[in-house]
């Protein structure tokens, strides 16, 4: 199976990228599954219900959020609609909207899609992300009950998304990082073939501060002193992620490739 996985879309400028070079990708890598992170793509923080069924419309079959699961409050309602969209397993205690994991159907071959909130350096105490992602592989073993498995890490520290692939080394397909919009250069099959890269970077303008417009944060770090909201930039955005290809029979990872495409970091993708 080859299946691209896209690191967090930032505001407009995210946005645009997925709808100009998704379709394509899609066709020319022959992508049988996508899963895009699309918790930044609302003006840099959460996502609309809009932005969501824009992501899907350009070529998404899978979208997952992350710490601003629910900054844009209609998100609250449309997921319990769109089971295509995963938000954290671990994200709070008791009813929470929606769902952290799904099985997809792929042209009859399963893929299950998990994401998990880390929690050094984050600013709420969320759950223990091992445990909630260790009940859910257990339950759907690769190659078994499922024929991929996709574990996004949705966290500060690669120390903990490191982890979290020696973790599920043998037992996922594929764990990749979201949340700090920076691409790592750490792409790796580990030990037993699970794909692992600790940031897949954002979808977003990278003339920025991780995404944002760079006035604010600056001052912010100069003077210590807030003066405005944070605002996504708006220039040409860089389409950043991950490009895997699996064995269907064992859900092994056989290949796995960064991915920029557009804007200005150096390109990067599958031959």
């Amino acid at each position: 199976m080859k299946i691209l996985y896209l690191g967090d879309v930032v505001g407009r400028a995210g946005r645009k990228a997925v709808k100009e070079h998704l379709p394509r990708l899609r066709a020319e890598w022959r992508l049988d599954f996508v899963v895009v992170n699309g918790e930044n793509a609302s003006n840099g923080m959460g996502l609309s219900g809009d932005h969501a069924k824009l992501l899907f419309e350009a070529g998404a079959d899978c979208v997952t959020l992350g710490d601003h699961a629910f900054d844009q409050k209609d998100m609250m309602q449309y997921i319990q609609s769109d089971s295509r969209i995963i938000r954290p397993l671990n994200y709070a205690q008791g009813d929470v909207p929606g769902r952290g994991h799904r099985i997809f159907d792929v042209r009859g071959k399963k893929v299950l899609v998990l994401q998990a909130l880390g929690q050094v350096f984050m600013k709420r105490p969320y759950a223990d992300p091992f445990s909630a992602v260790d009940r859910v592989l257990k339950a759907h073993p690769r190659g078994g009950l499922v024929q991929a498995i996709i574990v996004d890490m949705h966290c500060e520290a690669t120390s903990e998304k490191m982890g979290m692939g020696h973790f599920c080394d043998g037992r996922a397909s594929l764990v990749v990082g979201s949340h700090t919009h920076v691409p790592t250069a750490d792409t790796q099959i580990l030990d037993k073939g699970t794909a692992f890269q600790a940031d897949a970077g954002m979808c977003g303008d990278y003339n920025s501060v991780i995404g944002m417009e760079k006035a604010e944060p600056m001052r912010r770090f100069i003077t210590g002193m807030p003066k405005a909201r944070f605002t996504p930039a708006l220039g040409e955005a860089t389409l950043s992620g991950v490009y895997v290809e699996t064995d269907d029979r064992s859900g092994v990872a056989t290949r796995i490739e960064m991915v920029r495409q557009g804007g200005r970091l150096s390109q990067a993708g599958p031959a």
